[in-house]
């Protein structure tokens, strides 16, 4: 899975551990959940961090949902759940890792 590299043109908001905004590892860095998508700090700007394409996560038997213990991330149209270090997201029967 790759990651697309998109600016966030005119995001002021400086994101950090005592933001506010949920903070979820991703790989070496830290992106941050803001405004139904994730930005992540890149060469003095701030970036869209979304994966690109479809990755299964199989034998994953934890049913995310409300009450799960995992923190949700909205994220478009859908909500993630960080766990184990990454987002697993609800898709045709199975879960994605985002």
């Amino acid at each position: 899975m790759t990651t697309v590299h998109q600016e966030h043109p005119l995001h002021d908001h400086a994101h950090g551990p005592a933001c506010g905004h949920t903070a979820v590892p991703h790989g070496d860095h830290t992106d941050y959940a803001h405004d139904g998508h994730l930005h992540r700090e890149h060469g003095g700007h701030w970036d869209e961090c979304e994966p690109s394409g479809h990755t299964e996560h199989a034998g994953h038997p934890h049913e995310h949902g409300e009450g799960c213990g995992h923190p949700a991330v909205a994220h478009g149209d859908h909500v993630d759940y960080v766990h184990d270090g990454h987002r697993h997201a609800a898709h045709d029967g199975h879960w994605d890792d985002h």
